[in-house]
């Protein structure tokens, strides 16, 4: 079965404890590796402000995963994050050749230089 790359972004109630937040990083992996998919990369962002209060938080814990997995997973991950009370939202994104060219550079620390600083004239 032919494989995609993903980007998977889902924020995590804030109030949770970190053991908490642990179980449910591991039940996001343990679901998309049932599922055949197969784990890149997970980055944690930590907490984070949000820019608008969803669901009375203003907060949130977030969690950015990179996957390859079948195009299945989609359909899967927008069920199984409509059954996790504690992630507030999630992103699912599919990465065209671009992007995953954009990742690789990124990875390897070679994307090129469009905007330089340049430092603040005084007055």
């Amino acid at each position: 079965m032919k494989k995609n790359f993903y980007e998977v972004t889902f924020i995590i109630n804030p109030v949770l404890e970190e053991d908490q937040v642990k179980e449910v990083k591991e039940n996001f992996e343990s679901f998309v590796t049932g599922k055949g998919a197969e784990i890149d990369e997970v980055d944690e962002w930590g907490i984070k402000r949000l820019a608008y209060e969803m669901d009375g938080k203003n907060s949130g814990y977030y969690v950015n995963a990179y996957i390859n997995a079948p195009s299945t997973i989609v359909t899967d991950l927008e069920k199984y994050f409509k059954l996790q009370e504690n992630v507030l939202r999630h992103l699912v994104l599919k990465y065209d050749n671009k992007m995953l060219k954009h990742l690789e550079m990124k990875k390897k620390g070679k994307l090129p230089v469009i905007f330089t600083e340049t430092p603040e004239e005084e007055a």
